[in-house]
C-alpha cells in the first residue's frame, strides 16, 4: 500500500509517499480501508521531530480516519466488516490501509460523507474529553477558546451550541472571527488588535470563564486565570506557546481555580474506549441527526501530504484539513 512517511525532521518537504506492506488486525483491532484522513496540529509536531509516535505506533502519521472496514481480529464481529466506521487512532492514519482499535470506533451514519467523517473523531474526542469530562462545562457556562477557527477551536463552538454553552474564542484577524461568529461562537476577539482578558472581563460582566481550554500555555496561562470566575477550570491540551509559565498563586487559592491537562494519544486503550463509549451515547446522536458537522477547509491528495500540512503551517485555514486517498 502507499503511506506516507517522515524523510528526517523538517518542513513539509520531509512528507513522502512510501510503499509499505498492509498491516494485519490483531486481537481486538479492525483493518480500515482508509477513504480519507484528517490532517491535525500533533502530526505536524511529529513531521518536525518535536512529538514522536508513542511505544508500538506506527512510524506513518494520521490520527484519525474514515473508510470501510476490509477485515477484523480476533474477538471482533465480522458483521463489523464492509461497515463505515471512523476511528481515532494513535498513528498510520496517512495511509491506504490503517489498524484500528474497535473500540475507537464510530459508525458513520448516511448523510455524513467519510470526509466528514475523518475530521471528527482527534478533535471531538478531545473536546469532549477536556471541555467536558475534565473541564466539567455545564448548560450556562462560560468558554474561553483560544484559536477559535482552529479544527479544536471549531469543534468546541459547535459542542457549545449543542450543550448550551457560551463560548467566547479568540481569532488572529477580523475575518477569522467573523468565521467564528457564523459557526456559531457568542463572542470573537482579535487578539492582535484586542486584549482578550479586557474583552472578557467586558463580555462576562467582570464574572469571567468557567472553563478555558488552553492550547498556548507559557505567558498565556496567567492571562488566562485573570480571564477566570470563581471555581474556573483551566484545562492544557498543548504548549504551542512555550512549556513554562508564570502562576499567580494567589488568584488560584483566593478564586479556586482548577488548572489541568492532559493528551490523548499516549492514554490506554481502556481509556480511549471509555471516552468512544461516553461520546456514543452524548455525541452521536447530533452527528445521527445532522445537527453535528465538521467545519470542512480544504482536501489534498494523499500523495500531496506535504502540501496540507504547509496549508496548516500558514494558519489561514478554517477548520478541518483533510487528505483524500
Amino acid at each position: 500500500m502507499t503511506a506516507i512517511l517522515c524523510d528526517g525532521a523538517g518542513g513539509p518537504e520531509v512528507l513522502v509517499p512510501r510503499e509499505i506492506d498492509v498491516p494485519r488486525p490483531g486481537a481486538g483491532q479492525v483493518l480500515i480501508r482508509v477513504a480519507h484522513a484528517g490532517v491535525n496540529r500533533p502530526d505536524v509536531m511529529q513531521r518536525k521531530g518535536l512529538y514522536p509516535p508513542p511505544p508500538g505506533a506506527p512510524e506513518v502519521p494520521g490520527l484519525e480516519i474514515a473508510g470501510t472496514v476490509a477485515a477484523v481480529g480476533e474477538g471482533v464481529g465480522p458483521e463489523l466488516v464492509g461497515t463505515r466506521q471512523c476511528a481515532l487512532v494513535i498513528g498510520g492514519g496517512y495511509a491506504e490501509y490503517c489498524l484500528a482499535e474497535a473500540g475507537h470506533c464510530l459508525p458513520v451514519p448516511e448523510g455524513l460523507s467519510l470526509a466528514e467523517a475523518a475530521a471528527i473523531p482527534e478533535t471531538l474526542f478531545t473536546v469532549w474529553h477536556n471541555v467536558f469530562e475534565r473541564g466539567l462545562a455545564a448548560e450556562g457556562d462560560w468558554l474561553l477558546v483560544h484559536g477559535g477557527t482552529s479544527g479544536i477551536g471549531t469543534m468546541a463552538i459547535k459542542l457549545a451550541v449543542l450543550f448550551g454553552i457560551r463560548i467566547i474564542v479568540t481569532c488572529g484577524d477580523a475575518a477569522k472571527c467573523e468565521a467564528a461568529r457564523k459557526l456559531g461562537a457568542h463572542h470573537a476577539i482579535d487578539y492582535r488588535k484586542q486584549d482578550f482578558v479586557e474583552e472578557v472581563r467586558r463580555i462576562t460582566d467582570g464574572r469571567g470563564v468557567d472553563v478555558v481550554l488552553d492550547m498556548i500555555s507559557g505567558d498565556y496561562v496567567a492571562r488566562n486565570i485573570d480571564c477566570m470566575a470563581e471555581d474556573g477550570r483551566h484545562v492544557t491540551i498543548a504548549v504551542m506557546g512555550g512549556v513554562k509559565a508564570s502562576i499567580p498563586m494567589h488568584k488560584v487559592l483566593t478564586r479556586r481555580l482548577t488548572l489541568t491537562g492532559s493528551t490523548l494519544r499516549p492514554r490506554p486503550k481502556a481509556f480511549k474506549t471509555a471516552v468512544a463509549d461516553e461520546i456514543r451515547g452524548s455525541v452521536w446522536p447530533f452527528v445521527q441527526s445532522g445537527q453535528l458537522r465538521p467545519a470542512m477547509d480544504t482536501s489534498f491528495p494523499l500523495r500531496d501530504a506535504a502540501s496540507a500540512h504547509a496549508r496548516m503551517d500558514g494558519g489561514e485555514h478554517i477548520g478541518k484539513i483533510v487528505l483524500d486517498i
